[in-house]
């Protein structure tokens, strides 16, 4: 037992030559993930779909971080079969997989669109499966590594006017399991982090509706909405061999909003 004690240190978070898919990373929460890991140790490779990558490359490369881009669409399969091809000719393996890339659409449920529906399905679910049945397959044989879904508060309920998304959402969840199950005898860890409201450039216009902002962060605990290095270090806890335990589960990064009425 003391032997076990004395072991364990601080270097247990460290990333240091490890390399990280981080999908959707050059904006973001995304860019929160990737950068965290950088400043861990890691080195980052970064499919995107909307062209502005400048910001995520300086700032991982002032952690200290390589950085490598494809852009296209995760949700096309060649697409992700050369998202893995490329990251393991560059870095040579694929130590941590994170799915956060996502859309939503908000519509009336009476006429929500078919295609909003394909849409949404397609790239926050399907495209997760997919890619990591693929990243996994290069895990295996080593024996290691980290797989962190992105959930949200809507993994745990349901709001209106975005059916699919809360759909998807806790579909991550269930998906999460599946892999915790499936994976575990190779020592690869399969979990997920649910983030609740978080102040970004995404839901300026929303915080600028005192309405709106106000019922949420009155019941949020913590009595603010979120910054995005609040989830910097559940990032890079469950990327580093300080989580080889957690497997299947989903941490809410929401300052307690899923645990209020």
């Amino acid at each position: 037992m003391e032997e076990q004690l004395r072991r364990f240190s601080l270097d247990y978070f460290s990333l240091k030559g490890k390399t990280a898919i981080v999908t959707g990373a050059n904006m973001g929460l995304g860019m929160a993930y990737a950068v965290a890991f950088a400043k861990a140790g890691a080195d980052l490779y970064i499919p995107h779909f909307t062209p502005e990558t400048e910001t995520v490359r300086k700032l991982i490369e002032e952690a200290g971080g390589t950085v490598a881009f494809l852009q296209g669409d995760l949700t096309k399969p060649d697409y992700r079969r050369n998202v893995v091809a490329d990251c393991l000719k560059i870095f040579g393996k694929i130590d941590i997989l994170v799915n956060n890339a996502g859309i939503s659409q908000f519509g009336d449920f009476a006429d929500y669109p078919d295609d909003a529906w394909q849409r949404c399905i397609d790239l926050d679910l399907n495209a997760v499966y997919y890619l990591s049945h693929e990243v996994a397959k290069t895990m295996m044989p080593r024996k290691s590594g980290k797989i962190i879904n992105i959930g949200s508060a809507l993994s745990y309920a349901a709001d209106k006017k975005c059916p699919p998304y809360a759909t998807a959402k806790h579909g991550i969840l269930g998906l999460t399991k599946v892999f915790a199950n499936e994976l575990g005898e190779f020592n690869i860890q399969t979990n997920a982090i649910s983030p609740g409201f978080l102040a970004t450039e995404v839901n300026r216009e929303l915080r600028a509706d005192p309405s709106f902002y106000d019922k949420i962060t009155n019941r949020i605990p913590a009595g603010r909405w979120g910054d995005l290095d609040d989830l910097m270090g559940t990032a890079v806890f469950l990327a580093s061999r300080a989580s080889d335990y957690v497997n299947g589960w989903s941490i809410s990064v929401d300052g307690g909003f899923t645990t209020t009425l």
